[in-house]
């Protein structure tokens, strides 16, 4: 029995090891730390890999977010830890727009994330030129109907428009600090491109104006917007496509002139001549990417890549979203990608990981939502808001074309934090595409 007998030292051993697991356990519930509540819904949202993903040593995160309990209104996200010290790296939310389009589909799996669907609709491939390699990326599907957000309120989707749309992601921005708040005190940037000119600095003023009463808990720790290609101001928006597809050889001097001298920007009712004039400038733009002018149309005899987005009433630019040929689905630098992702992302077995369409919606995933036809409210300028965030402090990036962050951690490479951290010169450029 004398191999039963358990020396002092032992006991001590045990002491201290529980002593020290104890101390551990506690100090997650220390105000300031990750709460129980906080870690259970992050494991639950843990994506641990998905179908056909490379190997990769960042953590990734989806699911839902509640923006309205009454309503069942919830907003699905994806999040991904940079690549390389996510402690020491800012959070970067990236909009998509349209409005209608998901953040999911285009700026996550075709533009700036880590993974691209490949064209065997099994795999993916790791983007070496992800984003977060310089920061934390969060994509929102916004408002709900789109993607896999949903509400259980019918006549929520009739409602929508600039507003509630910022209103319900600023919501959303709140509890999901609440429940990722090793984050709460990162520097904070909102991106994006296209109609996420009205969002992001709508969803920017949200912020700022509600941190002046917001709780501690609740502030959010706003530096700067960046939006690319942005929808800003109808009149110079619509003027300016007019005069890069003129520059570009696109249209006829013809269509040039008729378009010029039938058309008033700053008039959102469309006469009968500068509907005829604008028809003809979007006819020219049939067989090419009017997001993308010197790559290829995808020809897949299957391909649902040249559908067109929805027609909504009410959006901005009042005058162009009233002809069809506005309405054209981007592709990008493969022009059957969004094929790819679409197949990809209604697969069960994705969306089981991603923890995805767990209400079972009634329709398959897509791009851009066919359900919103209304929207309710789009103010035809977003500069006097820019002015107004730049007057408050705010660092202000907006740019044409496109926008690469290289490797952040190497050290001739530019992070996002760095280049939005520099005063830009406040100057709103034509949006040229």
């Amino acid at each position: 029995m004398a191999g039963l007998v358990t020396s002092p030292m032992v006991y001590l051993h045990i002491f201290l090891l529980t002593f020290i697991l104890a101390a551990v356990a506690s100090a997650r519930l220390e105000p300031g730390q990750l709460s129980r509540k906080a870690l259970l819904e992050q494991e639950a949202d843990r994506v641990t890999k998905l179908p056909g993903q490379p190997p990769v040593t960042f953590r990734q995160y989806s699911g839902y977010v509640t923006v309205n309990k009454t309503h069942g209104r919830a907003l699905f996200y994806w999040f991904f830890e940079a690549t390389y010290k996510p402690e020491n790296k800012p959070v970067l939310l990236w909009l998509n727009g349209g409005p209608g389009c998901s953040s999911i589909g285009y700026g996550a799996a075709e533009e700036l994330g880590p993974f691209f669907p490949q064209n065997d609709t099994r795999t993916l491939k790791f983007n070496n030129r992800t984003w977060n390699k310089a920061a934390n990326l969060l994509f929102l599907e916004s408002p709900v109907g789109v993607g896999f957000s949903y509400t259980n309120t019918s006549t929520d989707i009739d409602q929508l428009g600039d507003t509630i749309t910022a209103k319900d992601s600023y919501i959303f921005l709140v509890n999901w600090f609440r429940r990722f708040p090793q984050f709460k005190s990162h520097e904070f940037y909102i991106s994006g491109e296209s109609y996420a000119g009205h969002y992001v600095p709508q969803l920017a003023e949200q912020i700022f104006d509600n941190n002046k009463n917001a709780p501690k808990d609740d502030y959010i720790n706003l530096k700067g917007f960046i939006i690319g290609n942005a929808l800003l101001d109808d009149e110079t928006d619509q003027k300016g496509m007019i005069d890069y597809a003129w520059d570009h050889a696109v249209i006829s001097d013809r269509v040039y002139a008729d378009v010029k001298s039938k058309c008033n920007f700053t008039d959102p009712n469309t006469s009968n001549d500068c509907g005829v004039a604008l028809n003809d400038f979007f006819v020219a733009y049939n067989d090419i990417d009017m997001y993308s002018l010197y790559t290829p149309l995808c020809v897949d005899s299957t391909s649902s890549t040249t559908r067109k987005t929805p027609m909504i009433q009410g959006i901005a630019p009042q005058l162009f979203s009233k002809i069809e040929g506005w309405h054209q689905r981007p592709a990008g630098y493969d022009p059957c990608i969004s094929d790819y992702t679409e197949i990809y992302l209604n697969r069960p077995d994705v969306q089981h990981a991603l923890h995805a369409n767990v209400t079972k919606i009634p329709y398959p995933w897509t791009h851009c939502s066919d359900n919103i036809t209304f929207w309710s409210d789009a103010p035809s300028s977003i500069l006097p808001l820019i002015k107004k965030l730049i007057a408050e402090g705010l660092r202000v990036w907006i740019y044409s074309a496109t926008a690469t962050v290289r490797d952040a951690d190497h050290p001739s490479s530019s992070s996002i934090a760095s280049v939005v951290a520099v005063t830009v010169t406040h100057r709103l450029r034509r949006r040229s595409q």
